[in-house]
């Protein structure tokens, strides 16, 4: 048989299980999502925060100037860091989260209690 066909039918049915590997754990995801909530809801400093976060990613959506954007994002990283190391963690697990799938708005809406409590 030849070995390049061989090959070539292992890289087609490989394909699918790597592109499965690469998508994020939806139920890891929303029980990550529940602990970051309720730490930063549990705290009174942190729930400020968080929401001078919001606020900050406001300003950005609206600002057109690239280096006060800039400026503004940084000011958000030095904040996300005093969240605590689950809710970096948390982020960067939902950097191949799609926000507008069915998922992505399912893990983003678990933090409408948090955003409901900044206005």
């Amino acid at each position: 048989m030849n070995w390049l066909l061989i090959v070539a039918i292992l890289v087609i049915c490989a394909s699918p299980l790597y592109a499965w590997a690469q998508q994020p754990n939806t139920a890891k995801l929303k029980a990550d999502a529940q602990k970051v909530v309720r730490i930063i809801s549990g705290d009174k400093a942190k729930t400020q925060t968080y929401c001078q976060i919001a606020e900050l990613s406001e300003q950005i959506d609206q600002e057109k100037d690239r280096n006060k954007a800039e400026a503004l994002s940084q000011k958000i990283n030095g904040l996300e860091k005093q969240l605590g190391p689950e809710y970096l963690a948390f982020v960067e697990s939902t950097q191949d989260l799609d926000p507008n799938s069915k998922d992505g708005r399912d893990v983003v809406s678990m933090f409408d209690e948090l955003d409901a409590s900044c206005r």
